[in-house]
């Protein structure tokens, strides 16, 4: 079955909004190594409107330009992309569709054919927010900045049950960014106070 990941910028406080305005300065190598690994590997991206507007914005001309997020630029156009919209969509971006019926059950499906390739994700919160939700994405990889934005939409929203994760990998980059990558847990750990304090320094009196 094919791999779902998602990839987000967002802020120490949590947000994941507008990172145009407050991530820029932290895009390094190894920053944009990571995003290639995990966005421009995949031959299919499943991208919110939004986020499909936005890219289909720049990035067909950021390819046209030929300068160096060209190849990135290509990956992109090359791939194919699923939109999630309740609106019927005109396309000008080359391999361009629109997620057919319900959400859950075309990704469910979509999951299932035949392909070696991950499916990738890159912003699309609420779609993001959905697909943890029914336990069909695999991987959320987080590219936490040292930066307080103190407003804006925030990945997680008030919700009754928790939404344990489990930690798979975390890098250290040399602007102080932290990437890491996480999937659901199914196996979470439980306890209270009680079995807590006995981790707790112990006196040798």
């Amino acid at each position: 079955m094919r791999k779902i990941t998602a990839g987000l910028f967002i802020s120490l406080d949590g947000v994941i909004e507008d990172p145009q305005d407050w991530h820029f300065p932290y895009f390094n190598e190894e920053m944009g190594q990571a995003v290639d690994g995990q966005l421009g590997s995949a031959d299919t991206l499943l991208l919110g409107r939004k986020t499909y507007d936005s890219f289909a914005a720049a990035w067909p001309e950021r390819e046209k330009a030929g300068a160096d997020d060209a190849d990135f630029a290509t990956k992109l156009g090359d791939a194919r992309k699923i939109v999630v919209s309740r609106q019927e969509l005109h396309f000008t971006w080359r391999n361009s569709e629109l997620l057919k019926g319900d959400l859950i059950e075309a990704v469910t499906a979509l999951k299932k054919e035949p392909s070696t390739s991950d499916i990738a994700m890159s912003g699309s919160v609420s779609v993001v927010r959905r697909l943890l939700a029914a336990g069909l994405l695999d991987e959320l990889h987080l590219l936490v900045h040292p930066i307080a934005v103190y407003k804006g939409m925030r990945l997680f929203e008030d919700a009754d049950t928790p939404l344990p994760l489990k930690l798979l990998s975390s890098t250290t980059f040399a602007t102080g960014v932290v990437h890491l990558v996480y999937r659901l847990d199914d196996d979470a750990p439980t306890g209270d106070y009680n079995s807590a304090k006995a981790n707790l320094p112990q006196s040798d009196d």
